[in-house]
């Protein structure tokens, strides 16, 4: 089952290594390919107006306390979590640059051309396409092996400490940060919830479609 899975797979398109400034033309396509439909799950969810990612209610419940702008919290945060990197072996790639880019491009595109839905049974659904979406993009880009996101490098640097499925530890992180983003005022809605207990099976789910597909 893919809930089971432990470690990124491998294909014949995978990187060697994270650090390769002269990835294969394959390689690099399904790694901006997998960002791309990221960045589009994360835009859905913003327009499904069913609530913000877990990381977003951090940020907001942070600045609710301190007083910086959200978009410079959350600048902050990835520092902060790039730090954790360091005792868990993780290291950057041109993935790690081109997933703020990408991810960040597609979230503009999808607010300026997808329209939020009428009604609140529409707008769950767009979520939960969201959250899949998310969880889809994640396991190409990853597979790609040209270096991790800030939070998807520390979901699988813990992955690789604990041994634990990557299912469970993605969704110990968004759970954690949402209960702490809540703890300090941020506004969690239904879409936050799915998000926090849907991405690690997203991912999971996204991780073995790509594994049976290209090494079956």
């Amino acid at each position: 089952m893919f809930l089971s899975i432990k470690k990124v797979p491998k294909t014949h398109w995978s990187s060697s290594r994270p650090f390769n400034l002269k990835p294969r033309f394959s390689t690099l396509f399904f790694l901006c390919f997998g960002l791309s439909l990221f960045g589009l799950g994360e835009g859905l969810l913003i327009v499904s107006f069913a609530g913000a990612s877990p990381w977003t209610v951090l940020a907001q419940g942070i600045y609710l306390n301190v007083g910086f702008s959200v978009g410079i919290i959350t600048i902050l945060i990835s520092v902060g979590v790039l730090i954790f990197w360091i005792p868990l072996k993780q290291r950057a790639g041109i993935g790690t640059i081109l997933n703020a880019l990408i991810i960040g491009l597609m979230i503009d595109v999808c607010i300026k051309f997808v329209p939020t839905p009428e009604n609140y049974v529409s707008q769950l659904l767009l979520a939960i396409v969201a959250v899949l979406t998310v969880g889809l993009g994640g396991g190409i880009y990853l597979v790609a092996n040209l270096g991790a996101g800030p939070r998807d490098g520390l979901m699988v640097g813990l992955q690789q400490k604990t041994k634990l499925p990557i299912a469970a530890v993605r969704a110990f992180l968004e759970i954690t940060v949402m209960s702490i983003g809540w703890y300090l005022g941020g506004t969690v809605g239904v879409g936050t919830l799915l998000f926090a207990f849907g991405i690690g099976p997203a991912v999971a789910l996204g991780l073995f479609l790509v594994d049976k597909t290209f090494n079956s």
